[in-house]
C-alpha cells in the first residue's frame, strides 16, 4: 500500500477555493427567466380616461395675525380689540369657507391666563388652525 505524503507538492491536495461555474450559470438562468416574465407581469389594459375640470377654485384660506401686548391688549390685523370684540369677531371669520388660520402673537411678559383666554375663544367660535409666532435667536 502506498501512502501519499501531505508534504507532496502534486495536484491531489485538497482545494481552498470554491468552484463558482455552477453559480453563474444559475444566476443566468434566472435572469433569462426574469427578463422574459417581466413583461407578462407588466401587462396592463390601455385605456383612454376622461377628463374633466373642477369648477371649484382651492381657495387659500386667510390668515388672521392676533397679538396680545404686555398690558393684555389684543390686537386684530393690528386694530386694539376688546375680548368681547374679539369673540364676535372670530365667530363672522370662522362662518368663511374655508375657515381662516390664526397666527397668534403674545409678549413674553403677558399673562397666560389672557392667552388661554384668546385660545378659548378662538375655539368656542370655530378657529382651530391656530398657530403660535415666536422669535429664533
Amino acid at each position: 500500500m502506498a501512502f501519499s505524503n501531505p508534504s507532496d507538492n502534486d495536484d491531489q491536495g485538497l482545494m481552498a477555493e470554491i468552484n463558482m461555474t455552477p453559480f453563474v450559470d444559475v444566476m443566468l438562468v434566472l435572469l433569462i427567466i426574469f427578463i422574459v416574465t417581466l413583461p407578462v407581469i407588466q401587462h396592463s389594459v390601455k385605456i383612454e380616461l376622461p377628463k374633466a375640470s373642477s369648477s371649484v377654485s382651492a381657495a387659500k384660506p386667510e390668515m388672521i395675525q392676533v397679538s396680545i401686548d404686555k398690558n393684555s391688549q389684543i390686537y386684530w390685523n393690528n386694530e386694539q380689540v376688546s375680548l368681547s370684540e374679539y369673540s364676535q369677531r372670530a365667530q363672522t371669520a370662522a362662518n368663511n369657507n374655508p375657515p381662516p388660520e390664526v397666527s397668534l402673537r403674545a409678549d413674553r411678559r403677558v399673562m397666560y391666563e389672557i392667552v388661554a383666554q384668546v385660545l378659548s375663544t378662538s375655539k368656542k367660535m370655530g378657529l382651530t388652525k391656530i398657530g403660535f409666532v415666536t422669535e429664533v435667536n
